[in-house]
């Protein structure tokens, strides 16, 4: 479904993106985020980890408060962001991301914001929650303190799927940072004194299953490092793994097959490991009846669309939120080819939201 009222979402979402905004390094596209709202006689308070958080106060009694959250950062472009739109869809020229993850979500909701102001539309009470360092693992949910909200219930628009799309199971996550110790020695004097860290890791990275387990479950050896010179013996080797499930049973059987490879691997080598396993975030299945989750299924009902329930294996700030005791829905907003040089979002699509993003503001009314 189209709009013409929302046309104003694409060039500022064509603003945003052309800001580069790596995690960790968000705060020129949050400076235009605070201009924009100060536009609209709105302000912003922002916490220590640089998340941003603004509200439209009540201006009717009853109904449900909501909040509306998207994260400001992206994974890091290998190149400058030059947006363009071709035949009504926007990719970047310049070969490397776009940013639509999540910045069209930024644009959508600071959009709505504007028509909802514009149009003197009633509501029952919605907060703006951008957050940071979300491509990082979440840090920026993890570092908001929940309380700050007034309102319990939450949406996320963070997926990558046609709109219409709710994420209603996400999995757990777990990293595995995996130091291997040899023996450090000179490879062409004495390179049987040595023992190579790198041998070792090798090995493991060998023996792990990796990629999709099954329907519930993956795996990935994102990182490797180690070794000082091309003709000394690697003392050491650094691996950064993870491991993901919608399942806890088989995220902690696969965890503990990781640290059985590991170990095998490091007593063949004659080396030494040591292994810090770190819950990345808590995975979470929706009921039927969750209450966020009927009100993102009426709002997109209105705006005509088809609800479909999805199951996903990607972490979002959802997952914090649900974790934390709040019902949050994460919603796909049609941003395909994430992370990658290919990544782009159809107008129409962000004109959608828009128009979605308004239809939950009033779902919200009629929801106490």
């Amino acid at each position: 479904m189209t709009t013409t009222w929302a046309s104003d979402v694409l060039p500022l979402f064509l603003e945003l993106a052309a800001i580069p905004s790596p995690s960790g390094e968000e705060e020129a596209v949050a400076d235009r985020v605070r201009e924009y709202l100060r536009g609209l006689g709105i302000d912003s308070d922002t916490d220590g980890f640089g998340n941003l958080l603004a509200r439209l106060p009540a201006n009717e009694e009853g109904g449900q408060p909501i909040f509306l959250c998207a994260h400001l950062d992206t994974v890091p472009p290998s190149g400058p962001i030059e947006p363009v739109v071709e035949e009504g869809v926007v990719t970047n020229s310049a070969g490397t991301i776009l940013g639509a993850d999540d910045k069209a979500a930024v644009a959508v909701l600071l959009e709505a914001t504007r028509l909802l102001l514009a149009e003197g539309r009633r509501h029952a009470g919605i907060e703006l929650l951008f957050t940071t360092r979300e491509e990082t693992g979440l840090e920026g949910a993890f570092a908001f303190d929940e309380k700050r909200l007034e309102a319990g219930l939450g949406f996320v628009y963070d997926y990558s799927g046609d709109v219409g799309d709710i994420v209603v199971g996400a999995p757990s996550g777990r990293a595995l940072d995996v130091l291997f110790t040899g023996r450090p020695a000179h490879a062409g004097i004495n390179p049987e004194d040595g023992r190579s860290a790198i041998a070792a890791a090798a090995r493991a990275i060998s023996d792990l299953r990796l990629g999709r387990i099954d329907d519930e479950t993956t795996a990935n050896a994102g990182l490797i490092e180690g070794g000082s010179a091309l003709n000394v013996v690697p003392e050491h080797c650094r691996l950064a793994v993870e491991a993901r499930s919608r399942d806890e049973e088989k995220l902690a059987t696969l965890v503990q097959e990781m640290l059985d490879c590991f170990a095998f691997a490091a007593s063949l080598s004659e080396c030494e490991v040591e292994t810090t396993i770190e819950d990345k975030y808590r995975g979470y299945r929706l009921a039927t009846d969750d209450p966020a989750l009927l009100l993102a299924r009426t709002a997109l009902q209105r705006a005509g669309f088809e609800p479909r329930d999805v199951l996903v294996g990607g972490g979002a700030d959802a997952n914090v939120f649900n974790e934390r005791g709040l019902h949050c829905v994460n919603m796909a907003n049609g941003m395909t080819n994430v992370h990658t040089a290919d990544e782009e979002i159809a107008v129409a699509d962000l004109e959608a939201m828009v128009s979605v993003t308004l239809e939950l503001a009033e779902a919200a009314r009629g929801s106490a």
